[in-house]
């Protein structure tokens, strides 16, 4: 019966453990061309890019602040911005990431929910959750 109190005990831990929401993140990662891979609405529909005409450019310093661009690539791996920079902080508050970004008419926050060198995948106020895969430009 001791045994069995203790296997409990641990495996709550492992899972108390493992429920943690916060994730972790190198905000380096985000630095680069991402295109987008699917966005996922809140009543579970995905609406998946098979095409993308452009990508989001990240560009972070070490004070995790800087700008996001929409750009289109050209051939020989060229990019033609096709929108203003919008500036970009991202800000650790409890367990939780979140990119915030302004611009001349508006500002917002995401939350980040997964962030690595090939995946970015973000949660914004309506509950659209939107999964960015790293851009690999074409070479014709």
């Amino acid at each position: 019966m001791q045994v069995l109190k203790y296997l409990i005990v641990i495996c709550s831990l492992i899972v108390f453990n493992s429920c943690n929401t916060s994730p972790k993140i190198h905000p380096a990662d985000l630095n680069g061309y991402w295109e987008i891979e699917h966005v996922i609405l809140p009543d579970g529909t995905e609406h998946i890019y098979k095409v993308n005409q452009t990508v989001d450019f990240f560009k972070l310093n070490d004070s995790l602040k800087g700008y996001r661009q929409k750009m289109k690539p050209k051939e020989n791996s060229n990019y033609i911005p096709v929108t203003d920079k919008e500036h970009i902080a991202i800000v650790k508050t409890n367990d939780s990431v979140y990119l915030h970004t302004k611009t001349a008419f508006s500002s917002w926050k995401e939350t980040i929910l997964e962030l690595n060198k090939n995946r970015l995948k973000v949660i914004n106020h309506n509950n659209n959750v939107y999964v960015y895969k790293r851009y690999i430009p074409l070479n014709l």
